[in-house]
């Protein structure tokens, strides 16, 4: 498996506090099956990305024999100014330096030109990936908005803890809802910690399984962010179904 959403790199953002729960976070999603990790410290107003130091950050994890390989990309928040260098330098936030960039919106209030924004991205070859859509109070009451921008072009990611209840009822609600409308395209732990925020994906993967069936359990922990780090296209990307 593979994880395209993950906190692991130490004393950086609100992820792991320390290089030994770094490591051990890298023990406990290989002992989960999980094979690489894409870490995505925040890019926002309280969180400076820097790249360059992040990739040393990484380098660091890299040679504490931490068993998963590794890769940098962004947990990005969509801001004014976030999305303008963006625009500029996709390659500074995406996964990998590809053209998928995982995008957070806030939870406070999601600005009415989000749309268009999304769509400019996608014709300059960006491609965003909504991240833990069903966590988003604002999506949770306005789930079709998340069809629309998947119609547009746009990748769903969904935390896998989600599904399994470890969010509340609300959050799983919303996440079952977006699955039975072929709107999610992968996913992640959005890891954090040893405890509330685990790097595991195999539980949600056999949920997902059990309902959904194999194949797509394996396209949405497997293929599709496969195909994310190769900088390919999506090999499940259905037309999200609406109406049901």
């Amino acid at each position: 498996m593979i994880d395209i959403h993950c906190h692991i790199l130490p004393e950086v953002d609100d992820g792991a506090k320390s290089w030994d729960i770094a490591v051990k976070m890298c023990r406990m999603a290989a002992a989960d099956g999980i094979e690489h990790i894409v870490a995505t410290p925040h890019a926002n107003d309280r969180y400076n990305y820097d790249r360059r130091f992040l990739a040393r950050k990484l380098d660091q994890l890299r040679c504490a024999e931490a068993a998963p390989s590794l890769s940098l990309g962004s947990d990005f928040h969509l801001s004014y100014e976030n999305v303008q260098d963006a625009l500029i330098r996709p390659e500074y936030y995406s996964i990998d330096g590809s053209q998928y960039l995982l995008v957070e919106l806030s939870n406070f209030g999601i600005p009415a030109q989000v749309e268009a924004t999304f769509s400019q991205m996608v014709d300059l070859g960006i491609i965003p990936i909504i991240t833990h859509p069903e966590r988003n109070p604002i999506l949770q009451q306005t789930p079709t908005r998340v069809l629309r921008w998947v119609e547009i072009g746009c990748v769903v990611q969904l935390t896998a803890s989600a599904l399994t209840g470890a969010w509340g009822e609300r959050v799983s609600n919303a996440a079952e809802w977006l699955m039975k409308r072929e709107a999610v395209h992968v996913l992640a732990t959005d890891a954090h910690d040893l405890e509330r925020r685990k790097p595991v994906l195999s539980d949600a993967r056999e949920e997902v399984a059990a309902v959904y069936g194999d194949d797509i359990a394996d396209a949405l922990v497997q293929h599709n962010p496969g195909a994310i780090l190769a900088a390919q296209a999506l090999p499940y990307f259905p037309d999200p179904v609406v109406g049901r």
